[in-house]
């Protein structure tokens, strides 16, 4: 029991996009997470399986196995892992897939670009940072 509540929550960031990989992950480890990345959902599965993770952070455009996919099976076989999608699908004008990710699962969907500190506030209220966790 106690050793849950001081485990740093762990973030898996799925996105192709390897420099949106590369700050998330930095962003998010200097604010105390774990994280791990992948370039794509196709995975992504087999990483929480290896090691579980508390939050998923994906893109919806990706190659292999997209965002939507990656929502649908992290909702149908890990109810528990929050998931925020983001997307920078706005430019092709498919921004209602955002939508749909919300309605698949997601708790938190940003537009790419998106603020840095958004993401940060959207994990922290769905994650707590571990020494809040009692």
């Amino acid at each position: 029991m106690a050793k849950k509540a001081h485990r740093m929550a762990r973030i898996l960031i799925i996105d192709d996009n390897a420099e949106i990989r590369l700050i998330l992950a930095e962003v998010l480890d200097e604010a105390g997470y774990t994280t791990v990345t992948a370039p794509s959902g196709k995975h992504a599965i087999d990483f929480h399986l290896d090691a579980p993770v508390d939050m998923v952070i994906t893109d919806i455009f990706m190659p292999d196995t997209d965002g939507l996919e990656v929502i649908y099976q992290f909702r149908r076989r890990f109810p528990d892992v929050k998931i925020i999608a983001i997307s920078g699908g706005g430019a092709r004008g498919l921004t209602e897939l955002l939508t749909v990710a919300k309605r698949m699962g997601a708790q938190r969907t940003f537009m790419k670009p998106f603020e840095w500190q958004e993401i940060l506030n959207a994990v922290a209220e769905l994650v707590p940072p571990a020494a809040d966790t009692v």
